[in-house]
């Protein structure tokens, strides 16, 4: 059975799978295109990667995840600064390596606020700062920067970037192809202004992904692991959904689940339900059904 062609899983959703098993995962179960994560690329080494994937015949929807510089200049921020770079280089290699549609979107999670700092205006100037660093490395090397806004329960550890609009604001001395953001159903669809800031999102062209899942309540203990299938919450896949092909996004549409007892679930059987929500709640939404070209 073949996956909806737009459908991308990110491998954060069966993250106790290895590198080459959430690929054979994903083509197991009919899927066109993946989400990869830089840790499992880490273990078995960029060059071993880019060839597995190459041969795997999936297409790259997005490489998470980089950022995580909101400290103060030192050490640190140098060190965090050098990582953003090989992630940058990263993408490059893997969306060169992908099937046909590939696109090389790195996700950049901010960072929270530095330890012991109420700074919050200050952290967020130093992501502005980290862009203007980072920009002229990721368009010489074709990537663009997916700034993805957190829902604000993450603002202190976690991401300091909490709207739509902020993301743009951050994006917007950038060229488009340089800096985008990344629309995640989970972080903004309790947001007031996230529809008109998609749509401000596609007249800048800067919609580098599209990230479904779902929001339910209670959230678990640890609120990172509160995601769900798309329909079993609250979001309004309808609502967003239609949004972002108005906004004129065409690419993958990639499912990123982060949840102990998803994780704990067969890695086929998780591959099986995602395509099987995505078919009921958000692929009736979409406007195209072609898998994207390049």
């Amino acid at each position: 059975m073949s996956a909806h062609p737009r459908l991308s899983m990110n491998v954060g959703t069966i993250k106790h799978a290895g590198f080459d098993e959430s690929l054979r995962v994903l083509v197991d179960a009919g899927y066109r295109s993946v989400g990869l994560w830089r840790e499992p690329i880490a273990e078995v080494g960029l060059a071993a990667a880019a060839r597995r994937f190459h041969d795997s015949g999936l297409r790259l929807s997005t490489l998470c995840r980089q950022g995580f510089f909101t400290m103060a200049e030192g050490p640190a921020r140098r060190a965090s600064i050098d990582e953003n770079r090989r992630a940058i280089e990263e993408t490059a290699v893997l969306a060169e390596s992908g099937a046909v549609g590939s696109r090389a979107v790195l996700v950049l999670v901010a960072g929270g606020l530095p330890e012991g700092s109420t700074d919050l205006i200050g952290a967020r100037d130093r992501v502005a700062d980290a862009l203007g660093e980072l920009a002229p490395e990721a368009s010489a090397a074709g990537v663009t920067l997916a700034i993805e806004p957190l829902h604000p329960m993450y603002a202190s550890d976690r991401a300091v970037v909490s709207t739509l609009r902020q993301a743009l604001d951050l994006a917007a001395p950038f060229a488009p192809q340089t800096v985008g953001v990344a629309v995640d159903t989970f972080h903004l669809w309790w947001d007031p202004e996230v529809l008109p800031q998609i749509a401000r999102a596609g007249r800048e062209g800067r919609i580098a992904t599209y990230q479904v899942c779902d929001w339910r309540t209670p959230l678990a203990a640890d609120v990172l692991l509160s995601r769900h299938y798309p329909g079993e919450g609250v979001v309004d896949f309808a609502g967003l959904t239609a949004a972002v092909e108005a906004a004129g996004y065409t690419g993958d549409v990639e499912v990123e689940l982060f949840n102990a007892d998803i994780w704990a679930s067969p890695h086929a059987e998780v591959a099986a339900r995602t395509s099987a929500s995505f078919a009921a709640a958000v692929a009736p939404h979409l406007a195209a059904a072609a898998a994207p070209a390049a």
